[in-house]
């Protein structure tokens, strides 16, 4: 090969002919041809590298006309990174396998930076003796666009065909879901579209009317009419009158009678697409009937036992629970008994009976066997209560046993510990109660490792301990802790229908225990009941203790003013009387009213003239008298 470049194939279009001119016939022609081509031409000489580019060759990318040479290095250079292997693979391939043509796609850099699309074909116009391509010539064809397109398509096509899968599972999962809510449902339905043809059934309605959903499905309702399956038909009676309609149906095998339902289900162009129809066995819903009313009549039979022993194993424990408010009580401490839920707290004034209750509770959670540990925690001082509590090892602190002791809290395993004025409790043994009730463990003082323990935990206070956690005398951490299961006691005051119950009961008592047979006059019954009780049950209790073992007559009379002292009237009670968290609207509602009654009684003893005077129905009096307990004092036979 010689130093000299070798001859453009557009050169030798141009070389002068014998008569020493160019043709211009050809020079026309060839002009045409490169600025009319969509395409950009490019003639590329192998051997040395050179080559030459059409002006719409620079045009498409961008750029000047020969702005840059048409070497093949340029050429490689331009090529993106990630198409610059397969567009040099296919050059190589050229040479190397003595191929005629060339045929490439790849991304060419523009003069603004971008990459456009490159459609190059070629072919080879010289070779060497050894038949090695030595020159190519071809077109670039800028298909960025035509790519784009495609690519866009395809992205299309791609995103329809995964929401055409989408859609088709979702589809699928709809109708798996229906199928699965037709078979789950215990009535028998039908599913027929705007003909009358049955596109469903399901299990219920193939086990109701002993048939196979193959021998029903794609059969219009009109041609099983006319074979007699049933005497009438709603999905008929649907599509004639487009609304829904119910129908008593008769089928022959097997021999029932029906309640059928058929509902239409319209497009969105009015028309009937789908009927659902829902039929309902009237035989076994009849006996199902009968079945609940025995069920019923059993609940409320055993419902009735169970409270008779609920209430008569309350009196033995000394809790009387006649009034709504008490039996509410009950039902709250029997579900949390029953899951031996841990803690609870008892809140109630002084003297309604916590400490009864947290008995109650033991006993209805635990059985006989397991221990009940008790403390008040307003009776030891911060140093021993702690002591009792979490319990000590030897030489803890001056005066401990040789021994040590265990707490309460490992004495009350597999039982209950009861924690009563847990109001009084300091603060510093409030935050290790806090911590034993999170971790279920404690650490005896001069302890070195932590016990576990396990029992159910009762606190009870007559304090208010939300007003004690604003003052700062209770963490709120603890009441939080402690707050889950509340259980509020009602005082004597509002709890009317109770207290001739206690009377009975406490008088009964008494009289066994001390050998005598007091009775108690009605007017003493009056005055009991009239009066205000801030004491509650134990101040009642003690009434009749004392009226028991004090009483001259064995009819006791005057119990309250003869065993009563109220205390003086402080000059902040008048105060207190409407302070937020003290004053018991309700119980003195309840009170007043009853004074009005006994007031009425005084001048009138049958239902009628009570009801006359007091301006109320008559049988708000009645309820009013049984409610307070007076029933007794209208004359016999004349509460009309």
């Amino acid at each position: 090969m010689t130093d000299t470049q070798p001859e453009s194939i557009f050169d030798k279009e141009f070389r002068p002919n014998d008569n020493g001119g160019t043709s211009l016939e050809n020079e026309e022609r060839l002009h045409y041809a490169l600025t009319a081509s969509e395409e950009g031409i490019w003639d590329w000489n192998l051997a040395n590298d050179t080559g030459y580019l059409s002006p719409r060759y620079y045009e498409m990318l961008g750029y000047q006309v020969d702005e840059f040479p048409g070497t093949g290095n340029n050429w490689a250079n331009m090529i993106h990174p990630d198409d610059k292997t397969k567009a040099l693979k296919a050059i190589v391939d050229v040479i190397r396998k003595r191929r005629k043509s060339y045929h490439s796609t790849y991304r060419l850099k523009a003069s603004d930076g971008s990459y456009r699309w490159i459609l190059s074909r070629g072919v080879v116009v010289r070779w060497d003796e050894q038949e090695i391509p030595l020159r190519l010539v071809g077109t670039h064809l800028d298909i960025t666009e035509a790519r784009q397109k495609d690519e866009a398509l395809l992205r299309y096509k791609e995103n329809l065909e995964r929401e055409v899968e989408k859609q088709t599972k979702e589809l699928k999962a709809t109708n798996r879901q229906l199928e699965t809510i037709l078979n789950a449902s215990s009535e028998s339905i039908w599913v027929c579209d705007g003909t009358g043809k049955v596109l469903a059934i399901n299990r219920a309605a193939e086990k109701l009317l002993h048939i196979k959903s193959c021998d029903v499905l794609g059969k219009n309702i009109r041609s099983l009419k006319k074979n007699n399956f049933f005497d009438r038909s709603a999905t008929l009676e649907v599509i004639k009158t487009r609304k829904t309609v119910t129908i008593m149906q008769n089928i022959k095998k097997p021999r029932k009678q029906l309640m059928v339902t058929g509902t239409p289900v319209f497009n969105d162009i009015g028309d009937i697409e789908m009927i659902i129809i829902n039929e309902r066995d009237l035989t076994s819903l009849n006996k199902m009937r009968d079945e609940l009313e025995q069920a019923q009549s059993t609940s409320s039979r055993y419902k009735e036992e169970l409270t008779n022993l609920n209430l008569k194993e309350l009196k033995e424990q000394n809790i009387i629970a006649e009034s709504k408010e008490m039996q509410q009580v009950i039902t709250t401490v029997m579900k949390l008994a029953r899951r031996k839920v841990s803690p609870i707290l008892i809140m109630g004034e002084s003297g309604t009976g916590k400490g009864l209750l947290a008995k109650y509770i033991h006993s209805q959670a635990f059985d006989k066997n397991c221990p009940f540990v008790q403390l008040n925690c307003a009776a030891l001082p911060e140093t021993l209560l702690e002591a009792e509590l979490f319990g000590y090892d030897k030489g803890a602190f001056t005066g401990a046993r040789d021994k040590g002791k265990i707490g309460l809290f490992e004495m009350a395993s597999g039982g209950t510990l009861f924690l009563d004025e847990l109001g009084e409790m300091s603060l510093p043994v409030q935050a290790k109660l806090l911590k034993c009730l999170e971790e279920k463990e404690v650490m005896r003082l001069g302890g070195l490792k932590p016990v576990k323990i396990d029992c159910n935990v009762i606190t009870a206070t007559n304090m208010n301990l939300n007003r004690q956690v604003r003052q700062g005398k209770f963490r709120q951490d603890l009441f939080f802790r402690l707050n889950t299961f509340t259980i509020t006691l009602p005082p004597l005051r509002r709890r009317p229908e109770d207290i001739f119950e206690m009377i009975i009961f406490f008088l009964k008592k008494y009289n066994a225990k001390y050998g005598v047979k007091r009775k108690i006059s009605s007017r003493g019954i009056e005055q009991i009941q009239a009066y205000n009780f801030p004491g509650n049950v134990r101040e009642l209790k003690n009434i009749l203790k004392k009226a028991v073992v004090m009483g001259e007559n064995d009819v006791l009379e005057d119990l309250v003013n003869q065993t009563t002292s109220p205390l003086p009237q402080s000059p902040t009670m008048e105060h207190n009387l409407l302070d937020r968290d003290a004053f018991d609207f309700k119980g003195k509602l309840l009170n007043c009213e009853k004074q009005l009654m006994l007031k009425a009684l005084e001048r009138y003893d049958t239902t009628r003239s009570l009801a006359g005077f007091l301006k109320l129905s008559q049988s708000s009096v009645v309820r009013k008298l049984k409610i307070h307990g007076l029933s007794h004092r209208l004359r016999r036979n004349a509460q009309r």
